[in-house]
């Protein structure tokens, strides 16, 4: 909820102006799409795994967030709804999926953060005013050829040089007692 509240600095002021009407149409659209993405976690979470998984609905809220972030300013509310409806829809089975094929992502940051930013940024192009799909598209995909020849090169750097991974009993033991010689929670 923390970052629900702080989304509405981030986008309100990602429009760059002081016009009230704008600021508060995207403090409008931000907040529909994040609350659409509760709903679309819960109701999705409950279908898929039989229960309401709070972690799920509070992925969904970020989902939303994520989701609405590209195009805040240039859909309309109804369509604010369906792209944080989508992206809490999306956030469930992306984890589901990552957690299948065992990608170590405990908080379920990619599923957020890059699946539904991707959602988002093409939504912009479905449903955004002065925005063509095939130019986000076409963004999407520059991006992510630029971030995995980058992301390939310094990973290829790090194993060569100072590995990718702590030994396997600092990792058993615990990074806090391997990095900063304590336990976080001795008492726990």
């Amino acid at each position: 909820f923390l970052l629900w509240l702080g989304w509405f600095g981030f986008n309100g002021g990602s429009v760059l102006s002081a016009d009230p009407a704008l600021v508060s149409y995207v403090l409008v659209t931000t907040s529909l799409a994040a609350a659409a993405g509760v709903i679309g976690a819960m109701c999705t979470s409950w279908i898929a795994q039989k229960k309401p998984d709070l972690t799920m609905v509070l992925n969904g809220c970020l989902a939303g967030l994520v989701g609405i972030t590209a195009g805040a300013d240039v859909v309309s509310v109804s369509a604010s709804i369906i792209i944080g409806l989508v992206a809490g829809i999306v956030v469930v089975f992306s984890v589901l999926m990552l957690d299948r094929i065992k990608i170590d992502d405990p908080v379920g940051a990619i599923s957020v953060h890059l699946v539904c930013g991707i959602w988002g940024t093409l939504a912009a192009g479905i449903w955004g005013t002065g925005k063509s799909f095939m130019t986000q598209l076409i963004g999407v995909g520059a991006y992510a050829v630029f971030c995995a020849l980058s992301a390939a090169v310094i990973f290829l750097v790090l194993k060569m040089t100072i590995g990718l991974r702590v030994s396997r009993e600092e990792e058993i033991g615990g990074l806090d007692v391997g990095e900063h010689g304590m336990e976080a929670y001795p008492d726990f």
